[in-house]
């Protein structure tokens, strides 16, 4: 692809968009347009403010897309709502279910080239009994699936449904990523809820993969001819307690040693539902992520690794380097 070549990017202000933008922009390309909302947190990207085109506007906004999608070849779609709160489930229905459809619809009407989304494990589901998840494993209705998992098994069914109507796509399935970047939401939180004194640890095992990592195969992917295809991304399959320890040792806090017994889990999400209602807060902990914590389900990435050759990173190398970025933050 000519560097000169156009390239759009959503939810470009993001952990995985602004590491994408620079990924871009370090192989060479100089036209890429970069969509974000009015009110979107613009730290991580203020150093490329110059270097990328912005364009205000969101994934609903289909004159915004129509108007900036013209002449590209590329499409990244990174934008998605990740959330537990009930209060938010309509709004993240509509940017990852409504807003995909959006923008593949854009993407064949404006013949885009070939069109990237960034789905998750979570659109794998969480079945019970499911042990090893892979490229292969099957969605299933479940009552473990998160509001967030169906937003996402439901947006991948929309970039399927173009694909049949002749649009070149490309899907990844990134596990847990961890990345410098907000410290309040997203993985990042997990260093401010340790560093203000975590006393209890879940009992799971996921996947986890960096940021780089994810970027990395995502262009990788792009730039190959392997279309209407997807890639579970995953670094490393870790417990719960690994991660937490891990980030404990390296910011000088305590490790948690209080183990979520079912009762603590079952008592865990009544108390925060209880608490969010009163002071009108969003939940710490709901029912959905108070039982994911607590399964064990890992994930299987040799079908990218033999694809791409790319080798992913140490995710708790990454824990390191995080918690010397998370303290020279916090003094």
């Amino acid at each position: 692809m000519s560097m000169q070549n156009k390239i759009f990017v959503t939810g470009g202000t993001g952990l995985v968009g602004s590491n994408l933008l620079r990924l871009l922009l370090e192989k060479g390309h100089q036209n890429i347009f970069a969509l974000h909302r009015e009110s979107s947190d613009m730290s991580l990207v203020a150093d490329l403010k110059d270097k990328v085109n912005w364009v205000q506007g969101d994934v609903l906004d289909v004159m915004t897309l129509e108007q900036v999608m013209q002449d590209a070849s590329q499409v990244y779609h990174c934008a998605a709502i990740v959330s537990f709160d009930p209060r938010e489930y309509e709004l993240m229905d509509q940017i990852n279910i409504q807003g995909t459809a959006n923008m593949v619809n854009m993407a064949l009407q404006l013949d885009v080239k070939k069109f990237l989304h960034v789905s998750s494990i979570a659109a794998l589901g969480r079945s019970e009994g499911v042990e090893l998840a892979n490229e292969s494993t099957e969605w299933q209705d479940s009552p473990w699936n998160t509001r967030y998992a169906i937003s996402k098994y439901q947006s991948e069914m929309e970039v399927w449904r173009a694909a049949n109507e002749g649009l070149p796509v490309a899907i990844v399935n990134p596990s847990v990523i961890m990345g410098t970047g907000f410290w309040h939401k997203g993985t990042g939180r997990f260093f401010t809820i340790v560093d203000e004194g975590l006393k209890f640890y879940p009992t799971g095992r996921t996947g986890f993969v960096c940021v780089e990592d994810v970027v990395a195969y995502m262009y990788a992917f792009m730039e190959s001819d392997i279309i209407n295809e997807r890639f579970l991304l995953n670094g490393e399959n870790l417990p719960y307690y690994a991660v937490f320890n891990t980030i404990a040792d390296h910011i000088n806090k305590p490790r948690p040693t209080i183990k979520v017994t079912p009762l603590l889990k079952a008592l865990a999400w009544r108390v925060e539902k209880i608490k969010s209602m009163v002071l009108g807060t969003s939940p710490k902990v709901t029912k959905e992520t108070a039982h994911n914590s607590s399964t064990d389900i890992q994930y299987n990435s040799k079908k990218s690794v033999d694809a791409f050759g790319i080798v992913y990173k140490s995710v708790l190398t990454e824990l390191e380097t995080m918690a010397a970025d998370f303290l020279e933050v916090k003094n």
